[in-house]
């Protein structure tokens, strides 16, 4: 059953992948597609329960993050 999420699913150039859900802004990555959008639903699923808890989402922290 379809949940209607559009996601983004891209191989790069490392040969890692990184998935993006459009809606929520929420990417993760793995070293398969299967990995990646593995992770994907997890992020997503913090993501969702950190809003409901009115807790501030942590600042990213990653090197190639432009603010």
């Amino acid at each position: 059953m379809s949940t209607g999420r559009e996601i983004r699913l891209i191989e790069e150039s490392d040969g890692w992948w990184s998935a993006v859900d459009e809606e929520t802004g929420v990417a993760s990555q793995g070293s398969t597609r299967t990995e990646a959008l593995e992770n994907l639903d997890e992020a997503v699923e913090l993501t969702a329960e950190a809003r409901d808890d009115d807790t501030p989402s942590p600042e990213p922290d990653a090197p190639w993050f432009d603010r």
